[in-house]
């Protein structure tokens, strides 16, 4: 068990499960995409070891970008996503595969549709290395799901508890 902040969370998914889940994602993705070079775009601050393993195992030729949006305030969505670094990249006619860390309410991924749509790209898709379906009520399809898990918080591997937990090579959920 580790203590964040004023909360206690307990082992939920170890280092092994992830590095599978995220081998898995990256051979969909370059079977998808083995005739073309498709920029992938992290979502910051949580995507940054996902993007970070994916890309090592990744090997033909792709881009990498970031967007950094924000939803979260202590363990629950505000339901206002806010994009607080953008792209500066043209990306008309480009293949486009957003890479996130978790995708619950899915509020980030219509933010996302609609910023990459104004800009004309090719093929739009999305990666998550977790995926919440009880929580997702949105009609966007989630074209690569790493693992899907049930509607609790979690914490490590990039993802935080106001700030802490980014650092865990493990995932961790809420102790209830």
């Amino acid at each position: 068990m580790i203590q964040l902040h004023d909360k206690q969370f307990v082992p939920f998914l170890s280092a092994t499960e992830i590095a599978l889940a995220i081998d898995k994602m990256v051979a969909q993705v370059a079977a998808e995409f083995s005739n073309e070079t498709p920029v992938f775009i992290g979502v910051l601050n949580g995507s940054f070891m996902v993007v970070s393993d994916f890309m090592k195992a990744y090997k033909n030729p792709c881009e990498l970008s970031f967007i950094k949006m924000a939803s979260y305030e202590g363990t629950s969505s505000t339901e206002e996503v806010k994009q607080l670094i953008g792209l500066n990249q043209d990306l008309t006619g480009r293949s486009v595969v957003i890479i996130e860390d978790i995708v619950d309410t899915g509020n980030t991924v219509v933010e996302l549709y609609e910023l990459f749509k104004k800009q004309n790209v090719k093929k739009l898709r999305t990666a998550t290395l977790f995926f919440k379906p009880e929580a997702y009520k949105k009609d966007i399809k989630i074209d690569y799901v790493g693992i899907r898990i049930p509607n609790k918080f979690i914490v490590g591997f990039g993802l935080d508890y106001d700030g802490l937990g980014r650092n865990l090579p493990e995932v961790y959920k809420l102790k209830e």
